[in-house]
C-alpha cells in the first residue's frame, strides 16, 4: 500500500522539529523553483542553458534541485543565458 505524498507531507510536517528543519530549507527551494521557471521560460533544455552558461548539464540540474545554493555570479550568469532580469529582494518579516 502507498500513501499519497501530500497525506505523507502532512504527516511529516505535523512533527515541529520536521517542521522547523522543513521552514529552514524554504528559501533554497524557492532560489530552486526559480531558476526551474526561468529556464522553462526561456524554453531551454538544461544542456542549452549548461552550453549557454559555460558550464554541464549536471550543475544545472543540482542548482534546479536545490543541492547547490548558487553564488550570486552564478545567478547572474544563469539571469543572462535565460534572458531573464536578476533581482534581490528583503521583505518585511
Amino acid at each position: 500500500m502507498t500513501i499519497p505524498f501530500e497525506k505523507l507531507k502532512a504527516r511529516l510536517l505535523a512533527n515541529p522539529k520536521v517542521r522547523a528543519e522543513y521552514d529552514a530549507l524554504a528559501p533554497e527551494f524557492e532560489i530552486a523553483a526559480e531558476l526551474l521557471k526561468a529556464r522553462q521560460r526561456a524554453g531551454l533544455s538544461q544542456s542549452e542553458l549548461a552550453a549557454k552558461m559555460g558550464t554541464s548539464q549536471s550543475t544545472i540540474a543540482r542548482l534546479e534541485s536545490g543541492q547547490t545554493l548558487p553564488s550570486t555570479k552564478t545567478l547572474l550568469r544563469f539571469a543572462k543565458a535565460t534572458g531573464s532580469k536578476f533581482q534581490i529582494r528583503l521583505s518585511a518579516a
